[in-house]
């Protein structure tokens, strides 16, 4: 049973990367074909990890070997592939984190309020930039890049970034910087969050990096016991001893 819910949690998981539309993780599955991947893969973990933990409760109560040893075997490529996955992203931060600039670069400097066939997109990254109370990647500088902004001598701003009251309504878009009309602005005149949205996701992860530990640690420990059980119930099942059957 306890596998059955792991299974169906990390099933749910990939489900709702794929689904979800309103945080960062909006972002990344819309630009990164890699996250797309990763979730694909969940849901593939997801549903294997339901059906051994079927497959292991019907081996344990019928005394069914093979099934135990079937359960064993995946549970623990599950679990390598685990510890594999988790050591390829920490050895490759650095490399995840270019990429993750990349992305946000690219969609910072082809804003457009008025381009529907990126509004989710665009949507999805105004959202981040106000849970997060932060400005482009790095900073609003990167929001120098924009070439909307550029054509208007940076006299307007993203909304989604500002820090002042008079925006609260407006979420979206570009608001028009006061006092501002025919001279050239810059980022620093704009009314918006000092922080960048790389600093705020990183600290957000430190902040929670307690409780995604635990769960990995939790999820692993589920695993190696139902390693341990399923060899142990497999050694305590006895193969018949034909040798005692009378000859016809």
């Amino acid at each position: 049973l306890l596998f059955q819910i792991l299974g169906a949690v990390i099933l749910g998981f990939g489900i709702w990367i794929l689904a979800d539309k309103t945080s960062f993780i909006a972002v990344l599955q819309m630009s990164s074909p890699s996250l797309k991947t990763g979730a694909y893969i969940l849901i593939g973990v997801g549903a294997l990890t339901m059906l051994m933990g079927f497959l292991g409760c019907l081996g344990a109560v019928n005394e069914i070997r093979c099934l135990l040893g079937l359960y064993f075997t995946c549970l623990m490529v599950i679990l390598i592939t685990q510890v594999a996955a988790g050591l390829v992203i920490y050895f490759q931060k650095e490399k995840l984190k270019e990429e993750l600039s990349n992305i946000v670069g690219s969609l910072i400097k082809n804003y457009d309020p008025s381009n529907d066939d990126e509004r989710n997109l665009q949507d999805a990254w105004d959202y981040v930039q106000r849970q997060i109370a932060c400005c482009g990647w790095n900073g609003a500088e990167d929001w120098e890049s924009n070439e909307i902004l550029i054509n208007k001598s940076m006299t307007e701003y993203p909304c989604s970034c500002s820090n002042s009251s008079k925006d609260f309504e407006a979420d979206s878009g570009f608001c028009n910087l006061d006092g501002a009309e025919n001279i050239t602005a810059t980022y620093t005149d704009w009314p918006v969050h000092e922080q960048g949205c790389m600093d705020g996701v990183e600290k957000w992860l430190k902040d929670n990096l307690g409780i995604i530990l635990g769960v990995c640690t939790g999820v692993a420990v589920i695993e190696l016991l139902g390693m341990i059980l399923s060899i142990s119930l497999c050694k305590n099942i006895h193969s018949e001893d034909y040798t005692k059957v009378p000859k016809s």
